[in-house]
């Protein structure tokens, strides 16, 4: 990694012309935080991170890219007043990449960025309504409120704002800190799944509830896009993102979450975001974290399509 490239993902010598097989969009949102500060600067720090991740993945036959065409896009910038204007320039952003067949991964950001994804994903080919769609979502919060602060459109109201959109399923991962409002609507809302991460990991259980919802996810069917909130690890793996929560996900944990979602042929997994990445002041583990989630995401990708090739 002595001539790694810390502007493009994984320090990799990227072409300048596609067609790409995955493309690493950059969402520095940061409008509607709560508690710790520095969202903005996450994906950045997680490119530069990433150029320090082992290339090798026991999936694959050799070295990341193994042969797959990666290229790091521009950041996404704006200037609109609002923060619906801005959410509206980040669905543009994002629109311009998923109509054209590639894997888009995402780092942010906040978490907000997630609803314009949705949206720009109804021109997605492989859908024809929102209603095919499941989000599998890992992350320590529900993100269900209705308003945060009085804002509808925060990181904390979002995969409500995705229901509100039509999205036919969400499953959600590691859940350990909500509202009343929102255990309401987890117990109400037929579209969601939710597995605590209390239930996963009890130790006075063993891991029957980890099985369970490890062979669900194998069931998972149609389009899904993969939404990972860095808080969804245990705190002490990102100390620095913005409402870090201890009983996390461990690393090994979310590897095999990846893994099975990828390796399903029930499945399609179109894209995926990465986000919440605060980088720390007194070291790099949040975003060097967010990067080994983030290059697992692309080494299952390529796996995968490798393996329909027959390669």
């Amino acid at each position: 990694m002595e001539d790694s490239d810390s502007t493009t993902f994984l320090g990799l010598k990227e072409s300048d012309s596609g067609p790409w097989d995955v493309v690493i969009l950059q969402i520095p949102l940061e409008m509607t935080s709560s508690y710790g500060e520095g969202a903005r600067y996450g994906p950045k720090a997680c490119i530069e991170a990433s150029s320090q991740v082992e290339l090798y993945d026991p999936i694959l036959s050799e070295d990341l890219p193994c042969g797959a065409a990666i290229h790091t896009a521009e950041p996404w910038a704006s200037d609109a007043p609002s923060l619906r204007e801005q959410l509206d320039s980040i669905r543009e952003y994002v629109g311009a990449w998923v109509v054209d067949g590639q894997f888009p991964l995402v780092l942010g950001g906040e978490h907000g960025i997630l609803l314009p994804i949705v949206e720009s994903l109804s021109e997605h080919h492989l859908l024809s309504d929102l209603s095919e769609l499941t989000i599998v979502q890992v992350d320590a919060h529900a993100d269900l409120r209705d308003e945060l602060n009085g804002e509808k459109f925060s990181h904390g109201t979002v995969i409500r704002r995705a229901l509100d959109l039509g999205v036919g399923r969400v499953i959600q991962i590691g859940v350990r800190a909500f509202s009343l409002e929102e255990e309401a609507l987890m117990g109400s809302e037929e579209r969601i799944q939710t597995w605590f991460a209390k239930s996963l990991l009890a130790v006075s259980d063993g891991n029957s509830e980890w099985e369970r919802m490890m062979s669900s996810l194998s069931e998972v069917t149609g389009p899904v896009w993969l939404t990972f909130d860095v808080d969804g690890l245990d705190g002490s793996l990102v100390p620095s993102t913005g409402t870090p929560v201890p009983g996390g996900l461990s690393h090994w944990g979310s590897v095999e979450i990846i893994e099975r979602l990828f390796s399903s042929e029930k499945c399609e997994v179109i894209g995926a975001d990465v986000n919440e990445i605060v980088p720390g002041t007194e070291g790099n583990l949040t975003q060097f974290s967010a990067a080994l989630i983030a290059t697992k995401m692309v080494s299952c990708y390529i796996a995968k399509s490798l393996n329909r090739k027959g390669e």
